[in-house]
């Protein structure tokens, strides 16, 4: 079974592992934008990506877990998640949990997606 691991600039992980034809990724805001909306928008700007270097795209999202810092700010998060992720056929199953960031980060997003 073979493991390829995409490493980023953050020591001692990566932003995704692929094995068996699952991608599990993370991103972040890489701006230090000021606020949810900004921060939602650089962040799946960054999970595009991340996605496209393992060999998937949104279109192929399973499961997503988004991480907030401050949940009265879901709304506006929706809002930039409803208009990135597309149609209904694109949905994966999500959930939205709030927890403590590290840094000024105030969203991260976890996802697993097969490879397309």
């Amino acid at each position: 079974m073979a493991i390829t691991r995409i490493h980023g600039s953050a020591q001692g992980r990566c932003r995704a592992v692929v094995c068996n034809g699952l991608v599990y990724a993370v991103a972040t805001d890489l701006t230090n934008a000021g606020n949810i909306t900004d921060q939602t928008r650089s962040a799946l700007q960054a999970l595009d990506q991340t996605l496209a270097d393992a060999g998937s795209d949104k279109t192929c999202l399973l499961q997503a877990t988004v991480y907030l810092t401050d949940m009265s700010s879901k709304a506006e998060m929706d809002l930039v998640w409803c208009e990135w992720i597309g149609s209904r056929e694109n949905w994966p199953q999500r959930a939205c949990v709030g927890a403590d960031l590290a840094g000024s980060d105030l969203i991260e997003i976890v996802v697993t997606a097969i490879q397309s």
